[in-house]
């Protein structure tokens, strides 16, 4: 089974502008005579690879834990994109049709605008990957963010899609469990070849 990490450290990514920064705390080292190494680690949820949920930008909106853990595991399908706004036109000619969970590469510049977004609900996508720190333009992020959560589209942002040529894959990229809460981190895969399992012998 060949797999591509597409996720990006998280002490390695700059926030998103107005975010705080990442900041690692050393709890005990043992290279300063601990007993064991522990770490502690503060960080805005939406920085690096993560999962945005609808109580991002809905009042009400389901927090993260309750996100259906199956919207974060199946088939993908990786396309290219030109940098700038992802018109509604754009996307009707290039996004394809019965897709699930559809993931831009557009070398982090690439941003959908809310025509754009509907169209995603037109072609059954349930959930919408991106490359760029976000889905949107920075300073006007709602509404696209808002057109997807009530069309019922999922959003995984902040990729690292550089070692994935556009084509089909099997996406591995559950958030982590953090009740209440409107992100979380999570740690993206990419399957190259599927390799499928039922249980039995």
């Amino acid at each position: 089974m060949e797999l591509i990490d597409i996720s990006r450290d998280l002490l390695k990514t700059l926030p998103y502008p107005g975010d705080p920064e990442t900041r690692v705390d050393r709890v005990e080292s043992m290279s300063a005579g601990g007993h064991c190494d522990v770490t502690a680690v503060y960080t805005c949820l939406h920085t690096a690879t993560h999962v945005d949920a609808p109580s991002h930008f809905l009042e009400g909106g389901d927090s993260i834990e309750a996100l259906p853990p199956e919207l974060f595991v199946g088939e993908c399908t990786v396309i290219d994109a030109p940098p700038g706004p992802i018109s509604g036109a754009w996307a009707e000619e290039h996004f394809p049709r019965r897709c699930e969970r559809l993931l831009i590469k557009g070398g982090g510049l690439a941003y959908l605008m809310e025509s754009s977004a509907y169209v995603l609900q037109d072609i059954g996508c349930r959930l919408f990957g991106t490359d760029s720190a976000s889905v949107g333009v920075h300073g006007s992020n709602g509404p696209v963010h808002r057109a997807l959560f009530t069309s019922g589209v999922a959003i995984l942002e902040g990729l690292d899609l550089a070692d994935a040529a556009p084509g089909r894959y099997f996406l591995l990229a559950q958030p982590l469990k953090i009740g209440g809460v409107e992100a979380a981190p999570c740690r993206a895969l990419l399957v190259k070849d599927h390799l499928f399992w039922t249980g039995s012998r």
